[in-house]
Parts: C-alpha cells; sequence; structure tokens
C-alpha cells in the first residue's frame, strides 16, 4: 500500500513545481472533513481556497453532477443545448442581473470582465481604440495568466513572466483619495477590486470604502467591477461581500463555490447596457456553459440558499474571531476577518514561524495554509456547526499555546 511519501514522491517527479503544499496527502472527503491516505482525519479549515463552502462532496451537487453526465456533458457553444437557458435564467435571478457569461475558472472570468470592460469603453464611453485603462489595487490577487500579472506586484506571480500586458493602473488598496485621483484619467473604463483581498492576507477594507468608491466610479462613468471569486458565493456572511454594503457592481465576477467543489465554473454577469457589447466570435470557450457545469451550478446554489450558509458563515465567524482574539500569546499579532474567511498573524517565536504552526496544526488534525509567510488563512467549509467550530478553536488554540 501507498503511503503519503511516495504520493509526495510521485508529484515531485513528474509534475511542474509550481505549488509548495502542507505535506499531507488527502484521498476522502465529507463535509467540514477530510482524511488523508493513512485514514487520519481532519477539519479542512482552507475549504478549497473557498471553493468547497459547501462541504466536501455535498450529496445533493454530486447527485446532479452524476445525473447529468449519464446524459450530455459537452455540445460546444456551436449548438444550443437543453440545460444552459435553464441555468442562465437561474443565475442571473439569483443575483439579480440580466446576463451572464459563463466560462470555467476564476482567471478566465477575470480576463472575460477584462475584455467586457474594455469593449463597452470604446463602444459607449467613446475611449479611443487601444487607449482603454482599468485601475486595479496593489496586493490583488485575480489570477496567473500573463494579462493578470501584468498588474500584479507580487514578485514570486510576476517575476521573469514579462513582457508585460499595458492598460493598468495600479494605486493603493483601501485609499478613496487614490482612486478619486486615478479616475481623473478621461481613458479610465473601469475600476477591479476584490471587496476583502484574500490571497493577500484576508485585508479587510474601511466601512464604506466600497460603496464610496462604487459611488465615485458612477459619478465618473466608469465601470465598477467586483472580482467575488473568493469572497462571494455566502463566504463573508453576505451571499455576496459587496452585499454588506448594498452595491450592485457593474460587472461581478464568480468562480469557486460556484459549483461547490464540484466542477469547474466561473461565471460574469452584468446588465444587457454593459454585456450586450459583446458579440458572436468576441469572447468564449469551448467548455464554458456546458451541460455538467450547468446543474451542477443551480444545485451549488441551491445548498447556498436551502440551507442558509451565509447566515451560518456571518454567526460563526464572529464567533471564530471572538475566540481568536482571546487566545494570549505573542505568536498572535492580529486577527482579521469577515464572516468565515478570517485569518491571523502569526509573529515568529523561536524560529518557528506560520509554516510550522501548519504543520503543528495538521498534526492535531486541522489543515490550514500559510500565505505571505506570516498569515494562516482560516476558511472552513460553511456547512461547519458550532460544535464543530469550537473543536477547532480548541485545537488551534492548544497548538499556538504548544509554542
Amino acid at each position: 500500500m501507498k503511503t503519503s511519501l511516495d504520493y509526495i514522491e510521485l508529484e515531485d517527479k513528474h509534475g511542474a513545481h509550481n505549488y509548495h503544499p502542507l505535506p499531507v496527502v488527502l484521498s476522502r472527503g465529507e463535509g467540514v472533513f477530510v482524511w488523508d491516505v493513512e485514514g487520519k482525519k481532519y477539519y479542512d479549515f482552507l475549504s478549497a481556497y473557498s471553493a468547497v463552502n459547501q462541504g466536501h462532496c455535498h450529496p445533493k451537487i454530486v447527485s446532479a453532477l452524476k445525473n447529468q453526465a449519464d446524459i450530455l456533458t459537452l455540445t460546444s457553444r456551436a449548438f444550443y443545448n437543453d440545460t444552459l437557458g435553464e441555468y442562465e435564467k437561474y443565475i442571473t435571478e439569483y443575483f439579480g442581473f440580466d446576463k451572464v457569461l459563463p466560462m470555467n475558472t476564476g482567471a478566465e472570468a477575470v480576463e472575460t470582465a477584462l475584455k467586457i470592460c474594455r469593449k463597452w469603453s470604446y463602444q459607449k464611453k467613446g475611449i479611443a481604440p487601444e487607449k482603454a485603462k482599468i485601475i486595479v489595487c496593489d496586493g490583488n490577487f485575480h489570477g496567473r495568466t500573463t494579462t493578470i500579472i501584468s498588474f500584479s506586484n507580487d514578485p514570486d506571480a510576476r517575476n521573469e513572466f514579462g513582457p508585460y500586458t499595458p492598460g493598468f493602473i495600479n494605486i493603493p488598496y483601501n485609499d478613496l483619495e487614490a482612486l478619486e485621483k486615478a479616475l481623473n484619467d478621461p481613458d479610465v473604463a473601469g475600476f477591479m477590486v476584490e471587496p476583502i483581498q484574500g490571497e493577500a492576507g484576508v485585508f479587510v477594507p474601511e466601512e464604506g470604502y466600497l460603496k464610496s468608491s462604487y459611488n465615485l466610479c458612477q459619478k465618473a462613468g466608469v465601470l465598477f467591477i467586483a472580482d467575488e471569486v473568493q469572497t462571494g458565493i455566502a463566504r463573508t456572511g453576505k451571499l455576496l461581500a459587496v452585499d454588506h454594503e448594498h452595491v450592485k457592481p457593474d460587472i461581478l465576477i464568480l468562480g469557486k463555490a460556484i459549483s461547490g467543489g464540484v466542477f469547474p465554473v466561473s461565471a460574469v454577469l452584468a446588465d444587457d447596457e454593459v454585456m450586450m457589447c459583446i458579440r458572436p466570435g468576441e469572447h468564449g470557450s469551448t467548455f464554458g456553459g456546458n451541460p455538467l457545469a450547468n446543474k451542477v451550478a443551480i444545485a451549488a446554489l441551491d445548498v447556498i440558499r436551502d440551507e442558509k450558509l451565509a447566515e451560518n458563515a456571518e454567526r460563526l465567524g464572529n464567533i471564530l474571531r471572538v475566540e481568536l482574539s482571546a487566545i494570549k500569546h505573542d505568536m498572535i499579532t492580529i486577527v482579521r476577518g469577515k464572516g468565515l474567511l478570517n485569518a491571523i498573524v502569526i509573529k515568529p517565536k523561536n524560529g518557528k514561524e506560520a509554516w510550522d504552526v501548519c504543520l503543528r496544526l495538521r498534526d492535531n488534525g486541522l489543515l490550514a495554509k500559510p500565505t505571505h509567510g506570516d498569515i494562516i488563512r482560516f476558511a472552513p467549509p460553511l456547512v461547519i456547526n458550532e460544535k464543530q467550530l469550537m473543536d477547532c478553536i480548541s485545537i488551534i488554540k492548544k497548538t499556538i499555546l504548544s509554542f
């Protein structure tokens, strides 16, 4: 029987070294739990970067996948299929937009939103050809395609991948003055922002930042683009993170939990005035809007609503932050987050850092992963209950106090 080390060595030999995983090899998942190949059980406190909000292998979502897999999996968009219209009606009504453009991954959805924004700016705003600019924020993480890393300031994502795509203005996150100044440029077409910067370490902007940013964009005639790939689908205690400030983006980007982690699905939503700028042949994807994705996404969004997962994230997130803040130890310097998207900032102690904390959390039955060296994200599946959460808090406290 193969051990964890065997599987790790197999990946190391035959796979590109573009990830540095925590050394644990998972073979099964159910709800908030995962099991490694040796049979040890863990709480999942990362949720595949918030893709598994509905819990691992949710029976309703898996059933939708299995049922459709026996009927029809792919037609491409060369033909109509009998599931896409149903899904498009469902998701546009669910989020309150006129139209959806279906894609597969979060990065694809971001690229789609950028293209739609630029197309709109030439057709509707009257910006001269090739002159459109889009404002983004320092510390952003929107994906790793060539265009997206062109406006990243993360050296790991960016270095030695140039030349870079022009047309972007970087400003500090959570800085309305900088945004207002950048919006003075008449060639600005859009402002793309994460309502909470997840990969940067769960940076939550000041209250009112999103609403004020939206208002500034409206005043300047610029599209407000919300990247909710990680923050959307109930993770922060509302269906969307922008809902905390009652903002309806001009373009909404979704991915990850839109399928509950069962199948790659992403989506870009906008109203007709923006979306209808895209015409046949100008953008697409062979797999975008495939029958499996359509049925899976409907089931996944049903689960969010039926099981009141946004409400659960709001209630348990408040408990989690209170309990984490009560841990008295000089390794924890900051606790922050919203809903069940949270992070602690770790101060090294006796040569031990966030990575070491995560290794010991693993040993104690809880899986989390560091980001940017000193930050640990805590984002369990939203199906977690209070008893399970308190058990996890005990593991975290025991682990921290062991240093």
